[in-house]
């Protein structure tokens, strides 16, 4: 018998038989990884398995490699707080299904599932206003800098100054400033200002802004980890980006990347 102890943020709960679900699970030492709940959608146990929530979790299996089981108990329901917002429960949908699709099964990514959790909770605080969404933006450069992918957008590319940063390249990901990036302007990627410290840290930006970010996130997303394995982005990112770009009235808005 195999048997280990975690913390963990549902990813996903699939019917399985009568009753069962097939979980997957973001945990902080195991990274994603399923598991069977016989149960899962009757009594209590029906609002525990809801995307997004953090539980405690103990799984089981006779064999390593086996799916085996998990038992598990409400830490935090992250989605029922989140019904009456439609844009907080897309962008709780989003990036629960980018972590679901872009991490490897069973390896752990400890700063990406932290991350997480500190998105979760800007996005639960009232008084952060739109700031949660330049957290989902730097949460998803977060995925790819732990998957390898990393952006710099310290400084320039072309002169290694730290000022005046307005575009990436979308080959290299690395930052551009405003002189050297504006004869190729048409071939770089727009760099939000909330990315290069013109906005506080704890701060969003304007919806223009805030849209360039998710388009940098999920241009890199979409050619590093996606596209690699043959797979497009998840639907619910490009409907948490669609949904952004509608309520925020983004000017030439509404495109995933």
């Amino acid at each position: 018998m195999v048997e280990w102890s975690d913390e963990g943020i549902v990813l996903a709960a699939r019917p399985h038989g009568e009753g069962s679900a097939v979980v997957v699970l973001l945990t902080r030492g195991h990274g994603r990884h399923a598991g069977l709940v016989r149960g899962a959608f009757s009594g209590r146990a029906r609002g525990v398995y809801q995307t997004g929530n953090r539980v405690t979790v103990e799984w089981r299996a006779r064999l390593a490699e086996h799916l085996g089981n998990y038992v598990c108990e409400l830490a935090e329901g992250h989605a029922a707080a989140m019904l009456d917002d439609p844009l907080k429960l897309a962008g709780l949908t989003a990036a629960c299904a980018v972590a679901e699709a872009s991490l490897p099964e069973r390896e752990p990514h400890p700063r990406v599932h932290d991350a997480l959790v500190a998105l979760l909770g800007a996005m639960a605080n009232p008084d952060l206003g739109d700031a949660w969404v330049a957290a989902y933006v730097r949460w998803e450069i977060g995925v790819l800098a732990d998957l390898g992918y990393g952006l710099d957008l310290e400084s320039c590319a072309a002169t290694g100054a730290n000022d005046g940063l307005a575009y990436v390249s979308p080959r290299s990901g690395r930052a551009v400033s405003l002189a050297a990036g504006e004869p190729y302007r048409d071939r770089l990627l727009p760099l939000p200002r909330f990315l290069t410290g013109q906005v506080g840290m704890g701060a969003g930006g304007d919806p223009d802004d805030l849209f360039r970010g998710l388009a940098l996130s999920g241009f890199f997303l979409e050619r590093h980890v996606f596209a690699t394995h043959g797979r497009q982005p998840p639907p619910a990112r490009t409907r948490f980006v669609e949904r952004f770009a509608r309520g925020a009235t983004v000017s030439g808005g509404g495109s995933d990347t």
